[in-house]
């Protein structure tokens, strides 16, 4: 099965184990508060990752030292479930975050767990591997990061403006608190934030191709109606010419028009350019053009 492009970032990410207990606890905290569930009653995580699926226990282990309840096997196809139904591990894990697992009512991101600039970094990697996704950049520019709590999205809200100087946009979706961005290089940004650049780079090589195809098209449809004008404009002379010619009037015009005549009836997709090369001697492009307009006004007054 081929891996989303959404997957291949979160597989860059998690190649990245944090080496300090503190950022261990970081990745953690950003990853139940972004994941399916985390409250006194369990604790469950959902993914498609593999590499995710491979970082959690890991993680888990070296934050608190503790193992999951229920884990997916090794081989499993799809989605992969974490649970944690122990109440004694569940108090141990809202504890090291600051909360009471009998008495908080609401989540939130509590700042001394994010303190540290390798901890805030290790958070907001935990905050996209269980809540985030991103677009195939072929088909658009759009990042998002998932929460069931207003108060930590608002929080992350503020974390990623001071961390990286740029704030997410915000919705609600289903009851969730949706933080997205739709700038590709704030997606870039982000995502090389996290320790992805293979993706951060994909995203900037599908801007730089669409932008060539842009340029591309723009000019191809430029030429086309500038090729659009020069036929027309062309049609225009060829049938005043007719007209001087049907009027007897072609054959007594003076040297210069009559040259010029002749060569558009020789050369009648000729620009103006090679018009007045044609021309002897040659001449410029609005000689010519003077003198092709004129043979127009003359036709005009030969029907009046």
């Amino acid at each position: 099965m081929a891996v989303s492009f959404s997957g291949g970032a979160k597989a860059e990410v998690c190649k990245a184990l944090p080496q300090k207990r503190c950022c261990a606890l970081a990745a953690c905290f950003g990853i139940l508060l972004f994941c399916n569930s985390f409250s006194s009653n369990g604790i469950r995580i959902i993914t498609e990752s593999r590499e995710f699926s491979s970082l959690l226990p890991k993680l888990f282990r070296k934050a608190f030292n503790i193992s999951f309840d229920l884990m997916p096997e090794t081989d499993a196809q799809g989605k992969h479930i974490f649970q944690i139904t122990c109440s004694e591990k569940i108090k141990t894990i809202m504890n090291a975050f600051g909360f009471d697992a009998e008495s908080t009512v609401s989540l939130h991101v509590n700042l001394p767990v994010v303190e540290e600039s390798c901890c805030k970094v290790s958070f907001l990697r935990g905050v996209f591997l269980a809540g985030g996704s991103v677009t195939d950049p072929a088909k658009g520019y759009h990042m998002e990061l998932t929460t069931t709590h207003h108060s930590v999205a608002r929080e992350t809200y503020t974390l990623m403006e001071e961390t990286l100087g740029f704030y997410p946009k915000t919705a609600v979706r289903g009851g969730g608190q949706v933080l997205y961005i739709k700038n590709s290089e704030l997606i870039s940004d982000f995502l090389t934030f996290l320790g992805a650049p293979v993706a951060a780079m994909g995203i900037m090589e599908a801007r730089l191709e669409k932008e060539l195809n842009n340029k591309v098209n723009r000019r191809c449809n430029c030429d086309d109606a500038n090729t659009s004008k020069v036929v027309e404009a062309a049609q225009e002379q060829l049938s005043a010419i007719r007209i001087l010619k049907e009027q007897g009037i072609l054959g007594n015009l003076p040297k210069k028009l009559s040259q010029a005549a002749a060569a558009r009836l020789d050369h009648p997709e000729a620009s103006l350019t090679e018009l007045a090369a044609l021309m002897e001697p040659p001449i410029s492009k609005p000689a010519m053009n003077h003198r092709l307009k004129k043979l127009i006004e003359m036709a005009k007054e030969a029907v009046l």
